[in-house]
């Protein structure tokens, strides 16, 4: 047998708390997402005035970057290429979802929606961010 690395909820705290802290810096009102390597969620937020649909889509990119072991943003560009990988097995195939990886291995995932999709993954990474300091 061998150890699994895994994520702790006062890690995936501060991931909240960071990513949240980032999205408010820039005005931004977001749905934040974070879940475990199965794509089970640990916690999910919506900001105050974010919109409705915004915490499911935020879980959907999530999952499907701790499935997939990548950011979402590269299955956007994989569907403009080959339109046959929207029928891929996962949620959500546009930018705003990371993995979480730690020491080589994919611990969960970080989703983010209620902004620009690059503004989305921005949101994410700066909770990942979190975890390194």
């Amino acid at each position: 047998m061998r150890s699994k690395q895994c994520l702790t909820t006062t890690e995936v705290q501060k991931m909240m708390t960071a990513a949240k802290a980032f999205a408010s810096q820039n005005g931004w009102n977001v749905s934040i997402a974070v879940v475990d390597e199965g794509g089970y969620v640990w916690q999910a937020e919506r900001m105050q005035d974010a919109g409705l649909t915004t915490v499911e889509v935020a879980i959907g990119k999530a999952r499907t970057a701790a499935l997939t072991k990548q950011p979402t943003k590269l299955w956007e560009e994989r569907i403009k290429e080959r339109p046959a990988f929207m029928t891929f097995p996962t949620e959500i195939l546009i930018w705003g979802g990371l993995p979480i990886l730690h020491e080589g291995e994919c611990v969960g995932g970080i989703g983010v929606s209620g902004v620009a999709a690059k503004d989305d993954e921005r949101v994410a990474q700066a909770g990942i961010d979190a975890l390194r300091q």
